[in-house]
């Protein structure tokens, strides 16, 4: 069994929001503006320019067009077939907070993270909410005091939501209803770490990065470690893709605070390695 991840990309700021689409890896460069392509080989490619430094995050609609959370300026953006960015979305009224992190379930719905209330003097984060936007356009807040909301995750089945609480060293889950609604919230694992980005495998595992622990770590419901990945920089995020959606890609850079997110060292890099089963769900 591979231990250590291969080098598929280096060179970015940081890496973040990673989906598997249409045969290559997507992500947000963070502090660029940049949302890149990259190819299991290492090729890459810069997909479009928005109008965010950070946090901004992306995943699809069902009829293919790209989404993107800016996450300062509060909109959900949409990529048009002609390449023109629309506002799908406008968060602005619900907080003054920053969004974070995005995924769009099977049937459309799109959940976001992020937001609520502003941060208490000295703290960089208040505590985050989730926000629903139907189909129709309807946009309601459905999860308060999450502890730091980071990446997020569906099951295959459409019916529960698993988003990373950070602050909290945690995975959380929700019932997700037939109009979206989430309820029965629980502790889907308690982790010894920091979870950022999450992804779903058909064993009914889920991945999750972890920037100063330096490793990613695949997880049964309940808490039961099953593998780790360790390197030499922060992981901030994680999904399975490839061909057989069985190779678990790693967005890592080094972790300087806060302060310095936005600057021209470029430490970011994208790793690979085998997983033991495929992604499933969404993001997907």
């Amino acid at each position: 069994m591979q231990t250590s991840p291969d080098l598929v990309m280096e060179g970015l700021a940081f890496g973040e929001s990673p989906r598997w689409h249409d045969g290559r890896l997507w992500l947000c460069n963070w502090g660029t503006g940049e949302i890149v392509a990259v190819t299991g080989d290492g090729n890459s490619e810069i997909m479009l320019t928005v109008p965010a430094i950070l946090p901004y995050s992306i995943d699809w609609l069902p009829d293919g067009r790209l989404l993107v959370i800016c996450g300062r300026e509060g909109l959900l953006l949409r990529r048009e077939a002609d390449g023109k960015l629309v506002t799908h979305a406008d968060l602005r009224e619900l907080s003054k907070s920053p969004w974070n992190e995005i995924v769009v379930d099977g049937r459309g719905n799109i959940y976001v993270n992020g937001g609520g209330p502003a941060p208490a003097p000295g703290q960089h984060f208040g505590p985050g909410t989730i926000v629903l936007i139907t189909p129709d356009g309807a946009v309601r807040q459905v999860a308060e005091n999450i502890a730091f909301a980071n990446g997020m995750a569906i099951t295959p089945d459409n019916k529960t939501l698993i988003v990373a609480e950070s602050h909290a060293n945690r995975l959380t889950a929700f019932d997700i209803a037939a109009d979206g609604t989430l309820s029965n919230r629980r502790v889907w694992a308690e982790l010894d770490g920091y979870p950022d980005g999450i992804c779903l495998d058909a064993e009914g595992a889920a991945w999750y990065a972890d920037v100063p622990k330096k490793h990613c770590v695949r997880v049964r419901e309940g808490g039961e470690v099953l593998r780790t990945v360790t390197v030499d920089r922060g992981c901030f995020a994680c999904m399975l893709g490839g061909a057989d959606k069985q190779t678990l890609f790693i967005t890592a850079a080094e972790w300087r605070g806060f302060e310095h997110m936005v600057s021209d060292i470029r430490t970011g890099q994208v790793l690979g390695i085998a997983a033991p089963a495929p992604r499933v769900g969404w993001p997907g």
